[in-house]
Formats: structure tokens, sequence, C-alpha cells
């Protein structure tokens, strides 16, 4: 194992050709079964919605909320990987798994009906986060999204009310205006910067604001709509009771599932042992140890845990190679960390709790996150990485 003190040190261009070879391999040993793999993962989230809602008109039980919850994590789980095309390799698979057809259009209604608009999420999630990681354009750079809470001076106590409030409302008070703000960037060629019309909690309610109202009208009203009236509507011949235990169920739900995505998603990628860089990738090279210095995982193995992770417990791998299906990143992590061990790339492991205990500091205002990394690469917060080929358009990782 090498031990460098810089990221001049690392062999570059040897970690870049080995996570290339791994990526072929894994490429050329894509089957069926890997899309079996995740029907079988999206059936059982059907099959969890049928047991919630089967349920939920008795009266409110943990049981309906947890499964509804566990039934909306696992819609997006697939979306997830879906949308950034892992299973567009595989032959004989339908149209609607690919990536330009999940969801979009009136698929929508049929595939991912959830607050954020499919393709808002594809361009902000899979163009602008995934190959602008911890870089100021990244729409999800939690240091700088949390400037505010992390300067103003309240009660630590109050900051984790804040959190939690936040946590359980997010995809509406943030994933959903914010990706929404990712797509209005690349038409406003404003990447990483602030701008007037974008969408932020003191114009929330603004419908002068064109992309307000293009907020309310593709996505808070047909999720309200569809989830919180026609469904619950749907049980009124049981009775007026019925409507009313699946509506407090499917609130709870809501408020769950947001909770469970928050815990894995948030804290992939914020803590003082991960970097954050100033500009933009320049090479392949760059782009792979930039995912590795980035991003944490949590314990992985297993259909359960990795669900119950939605996925997250494989973030590292999946950040290097984004358009793989779910299955494939189980089988090459032990790779991909022997991999890191032998180039003396830092490759963090770590609970979930573990990790989200960390991001709570970067919340509530304890660490330094200015300090990221430089104890591990003195050179990571200013970008000096070796260049070895010229600067290319995104995304820098070509499907060969």
């Amino acid at each position: 194992m090498n031990n460098p003190s810089s990221l001049r040190e690392i062999d570059l261009d040897g970690f870049r050709r080995d996570m290339d070879a791994l990526r072929a391999r894994t490429l050329r040993s894509l089957s069926r079964a890997d899309f079996d793999h995740l029907r079988r993962i999206e059936w059982f989230g059907r099959g969890l919605a049928v047991l919630g809602y089967g349920l939920a008109w008795m009266g409110v039980n943990p049981l309906s909320v947890f499964a509804i919850a566990l039934a909306i994590t696992i819609r997006w789980m697939v979306m997830h990987h879906v949308g950034h095309g892992g299973y567009e390799r595989i032959p004989g698979i339908p149209e609607r798994y690919r990536r330009k057809r999940f969801a979009l259009g009136r698929r929508r209604w049929l595939d991912w009906l959830d607050w954020i608009e499919p393709a808002a999420w594809n361009y902000s999630h899979n163009q602008l986060h995934h190959y602008h990681t911890s870089e100021p354009a990244d729409p999800d750079r939690v240091e700088r999204n949390v400037a505010l809470l992390r300067d103003i001076r309240l009660p630590r106590a109050l900051k984790y009310v804040v959190v939690l409030a936040g946590a359980l409302t997010w995809k509406l008070t943030y994933y959903a205006p914010n990706a929404l703000n990712g797509l209005e960037s690349r038409k406003l060629h404003t990447r990483g910067a602030p701008h007037e019309n974008f969408i932020n909690l003191l114009n929330f309610w603004d419908l002068r604001l064109p992309l307000v109202r293009r907020l309310w009208a593709r996505s808070v009203a047909p999720y309200l709509l569809v989830h919180f009236v026609l469904v619950p509507c749907l049980f009124l011949p049981l009775g007026e009771a019925a409507f009313w235990a699946v509506l407090v169920n499917r609130i709870l739900a809501e408020l769950l599932a947001n909770l469970h995505t928050f815990v894995c998603i948030v804290p992939s990628h914020a803590a003082d042992d991960l970097a954050l860089f100033d500009g933009p990738v320049k090479t392949k090279d760059e782009f792979y140890l930039r995912q590795v210095l980035t991003t944490a995982n949590y314990r992985t193995g297993g259909d359960v845990n990795d669900v119950l992770h939605m996925w997250i417990n494989y973030q590292i791998e999946h950040h290097l190679f984004p358009d793989l299906p779910m299955s494939t990143y189980r089988e090459i992590q032990p790779e991909v960390a022997a991999l890191c061990a032998k180039y003396g790339v830092p490759y963090v492991q770590e609970s979930v709790f573990a990790r989200l205990s960390k991001l709570l500091e970067v919340f509530v205002g304890s660490d330094r996150p200015a300090a990221t990394a430089k104890h591990v690469f003195p050179q990571a917060m200013r970008g000096t990485l070796p260049k070895e080929e010229p600067p290319s358009s995104e995304p820098v990782l070509s499907s060969p």
C-alpha cells in the first residue's frame, strides 16, 4: 500500500487504468440477472405499498406507515439507477426502463410521481451533482447550503430542531426546488451562483416567479392531489373513518420517507474527512480521484441491508461508475476498496449513524468544514491536481 503525503505523489495514471479496467470487466459481465434484480426490488416495493394501504384504512398503525414509507423510498431508488442509464446495456429490457423514457412525459404518473420533477432531477442530480461533486457548481454541496444555519447565533438545541424539521420535509422544501434551480442554471449559465429567480424558502409561495409557478404546477400540486386527496378518497366507500385513517397514515409515511432518505443520502458527501474543491474536474484521472475523496460508504452487503440504505451504502462505487446496475456495486465494492488501498487513496466507510453524527456537526457549526481534507491532501482545497490531458466537456466519464 502506498502512503502518499499529497495528491502529486499518487500514481493517478495507474489508478485510472485500474479503474477503467474494473469498469470494462463489469460492463462485460452484465446480464439479464442484473435487470431481474431491479425488478425483484421494484416488486418488493409495490408489495409493501399494497400491504401498507391494505391495512391503512383500519386505523393509524406503524406497520402501514413503515410499509408505505419504504415503498416510497424504493420507488426513488429505482428512479435513481434507471435515470442514470444503469440498465441501458442489458439486451432486451423494456423501453420504459431506459433513461429517456422512465418517468418522463406521461410515464411520470406510472413510474415516479414524487415531489421532484423528473427532468429537473435528471439534470441537477445526474449531471451537476455527479460531475461537479463537492465543487461550487454542485447543487448539493452541504457546507454551502447550510451556511446560514451554521453561522446564525441560535442555541445548539434549536438548531437541531431546525435540522429535524428540514429532514422531515426535505423533498418538498429542498430537493424539489433545488432540482428546478439546477435545471434553470443550465439556461441562465449561472452554475453554482445565486440568481434572483431561483427558488428559496423566502419566495417559495411567490407565484409571480415563473420557476415557483412551475414548482407548484408540476411538483407540489400533482403530488398533493394524488397522494393526499385522490388516494384517501378511494377508501371513502369504507366510511369516513377509513378516509381519515388512510390520510393520517399517508402523512406519517411521508414524514418517515423524508427522514429515511435524508439520513441515507445527505451524510454521504459531508464531514471533515471528505474533500471540498474550488474548481471543476479537468481529467478523467482527476474525476476518479475526486469521487473517492468526496464520498463515503456505509455498511455493505445483503439485499435487506442495501435496500434499507437505499443502495447509498455503495456511494463511492456509484460515483465512480454512475451508469451501472445496482447489483454490480455490491460485486465491485471490495475491489474498489482494494484499489484505493493500493494507491493510497482514502476510502471512507462507516455506519450511517456515524456519518449522520458527523453531518450534524456540519449543520450546527461545531466542526470546521473549510479545513476539509487538508490534513490528508494539502493540495485538495486548492484544486492543484496534475494535468495529463486538456479539459473536456462534461461528463468526463464517457461510456466506452
